[in-house]
């Protein structure tokens, strides 16, 4: 079976924090290459690059893609990245090994997040500005269909069989279930003020959607689609407004969630069966996007209004160091 490698942030996918998938014949024409090892990337989105980092995290090149890089995705083999585009509407499509742009993907206007279906033949993006899921596929580079939401989605995750997809969307304060051979939503959830981010936990039982304005995750149970509970964040020192989860992550165990904790400037360590919080971290201002090197040992933050990136020891729950990672750093991709 072929697996998509997600971040975090966008977004994770519970125990499937790091995804592989195919991405179309004209994507992935030299699917054979090897990945280059020991990398990790961030998007920065005012610089219009990819910033590429050993896993020490020093730097050592940058990128330059499409307009406002946001979300990213490895396609097979890890031999390309898939960045999505805000400002210029595109997939953009990056060569590993040459470290260049080699292609892009036309898509609607400001695109956020996007997930790939199990065969990576399919790109389902977020368009913020239509208010709507739309499927692309990568071969053609053609659009398929749309699914309307609620304003201003975000979070996509697509189910491990392919058939479904939720959708976040931050001014319904809903998540969407959507029938993805059918075109449409099947279910709205009710969750807290402007979700932003899903991840699967507890073997794909539970969805993990972080509320940015409500300083907390909802916890929804798949099998019937309802919420089954809340988890509230609280900092010493700090107004609830000023906790803004956005980007989680979860372990290769299912045991863990990290979840960045935005404004706070933390990262909250939280264990997934208690669903109690084990440890908070100081970061950056504004910790954004997630990532968790294979090995678990190392979590990666973007922080986007200091305008770098923090190292985190996981068994430690203690910062290593934090290094400049451009300006507005959005997301992080790892190749160990």
């Amino acid at each position: 079976m072929v697996r998509a490698v997600r971040n975090s942030v966008w977004s994770g996918r519970g125990g499937r924090s790091c995804w592989v998938a195919l991405a179309g014949m004209a994507i992935v024409a030299s699917a054979q290459a090897a990945p280059v090892p020991d990398r990790v990337y961030v998007s920065s989105e005012k610089d219009n690059v990819l910033q590429v980092f050993n896993t020490r995290g020093d730097r050592l090149s940058a990128i330059e893609v499409c307009k406002r890089p946001r979300a990213m995705m490895f396609t097979e083999q890890h031999s390309k990245i898939v960045v999505s585009c805000g400002d210029s509407d595109q997939l953009g499509i990056v060569d590993v090994a040459s470290a260049k742009l080699v292609d892009t993907v036309p898509v609607g206007e400001s695109p956020e997040i996007f997930d790939l279906s199990p065969d990576g033949k399919t790109a389902y993006v977020s368009i913020e500005d239509d208010n709507e899921l739309a499927a692309y596929d990568l071969a053609s580079k053609k659009p398929l269909f749309t699914v309307k939401t609620g304003g201003e989605p975000e979070g996509v995750l697509v189910t491990p069989d392919g058939k479904f997809a939720y959708v976040t969307s931050e001014v319904a304060n809903s998540v969407h279930y959507i029938d993805l051979a059918q075109k449409k939503v099947l279910k709205s959830i009710k969750v807290g003020k402007r979700p932003r981010r899903l991840v699967l936990v507890a073997g794909g039982a539970e969805l993990w959607v972080t509320n940015e304005l409500d300083a907390s995750v909802t916890v929804i149970d798949t099998a019937n689609h309802t919420v089954k509970a809340s988890i509230k964040f609280a900092v010493d020192g700090l107004r609830a407004s000023d906790i803004t989860p956005v980007g989680m992550v979860a372990t290769q165990d299912g045991k863990t969630v990290w979840v960045a904790l935005g404004r706070a400037n933390r990262v909250a360590q939280v264990d997934a069966a208690s669903r109690k919080v084990q440890h908070q971290v100081l970061v950056g201002k504004r910790a954004w996007g997630l990532g968790l090197h294979p090995d678990g040992k190392t979590l990666y933050v973007t922080n986007g209004l200091s305008d770098d990136m923090t190292l985190i020891d996981t068994a430690a729950a203690k910062a290593l160091r934090t290094v400049p990672a451009g300006r507005v750093p959005h997301s992080v991709l790892i190749e160990p």
